[in-house]
């Protein structure tokens, strides 16, 4: 039996089954319509496996990419023991060709090497904001380096996720006032630990910063079982399946990632 986290663990391979094939694509769907038309500055804190930056230069903006030093920039997915996830849990990502943008090497959780309002939007994919566990310190430096009516892209592991890991630990428990906690701190098997947010929590962080959630959703509604089952009868359907999956309504609890769209006040 796999661990829970493994829900959002691709597996080490660069042929990724139908499911993960329809995960990237959502991610990478949800990214582009989110992105401005107009050239804007986006400052990149995301994970070392999205490959948001990537799209958003491609797209004809200007990206500074923070990389945390120490982090796993090599684009390869990490291994693992049977049945646990990689270090972190973090899902795996195509490569995508680096286009033009500018890198650098610091801290991405104190960005005291930006000015304030430098930027027009930050993407903060790829559970930066769970896997830096001192997030509200993270999310007051995007305000910071946020201009006025400035925009921020994030995504965050969700309660439901960190639930079902405590429940394959049989830390049953924890489980009771889980959903009332103001830090939800929860270890993966590999001894790592990632914070978990439900949509009150989630708000709660950003708001706490001056900023204003436009929305939040899961990163995917539909089930593995079900877009497995559509591929595999029809495997030219996955455009489709992701314009259905963007165009669903949802609950915005569900999920085992949440992805968040806010703004700084004016």
């Amino acid at each position: 039996m796999h661990h829970a986290a493994t829900a959002i663990t691709a597996p080490d391979t660069d042929h990724l089954p139908a499911y993960w094939q329809f995960h990237d694509a959502v991610a990478q769907a949800q990214l582009l319509a989110w992105l401005p038309r107009d050239r804007h500055m986006i400052v990149d804190v995301s994970g070392p496996r999205s490959p948001g930056g990537e799209l958003a230069a491609m797209a004809g903006h200007h990206v500074l990419r923070v990389l945390d030093a120490g982090a796993d920039w090599t684009g390869e997915r990490g291994t693992s023991e049977e049945g646990s996830p990689p270090k972190a849990a973090r899902p795996a990502r195509r490569r995508l060709e680096r286009r033009p943008g500018a890198s650098l090497i610091g801290d991405s959780s104190r960005l005291s090497f930006l000015p304030d309002d430098c930027a027009d939007d930050v993407l903060a994919e790829d559970r930066a904001l769970s896997t830096h566990l001192g997030a509200e310190a993270m999310i007051a430096e995007i305000a910071r380096v946020l201009r006025p009516a400035g925009r921020v892209l994030a995504c965050v592991d969700s309660l439901v996720l960190g639930m079902a890991v405590l429940a394959d630990q049989n830390h049953w428990a924890h489980l009771v006032d889980l959903p009332h906690a103001e830090v939800v701190l929860v270890p993966w098997p590999d001894g790592t630990i990632t914070r978990c947010y439900g949509p009150d929590q989630a708000r709660e962080l950003f708001t706490g910063a001056g900023l204003t959630v436009n929305w939040i959703r899961p990163r995917t509604v539909f089930s593995e079982s079900m877009v497995t089952h559509v591929l595999r009868r029809d495997p030219g359907s996955l455009a489709k399946l992701v314009r259905a999956e963007l165009a669903a309504r949802s609950d915005e609890s569900l999920g085992a990632q949440l992805v968040i769209s806010a703004v700084k006040k004016g």
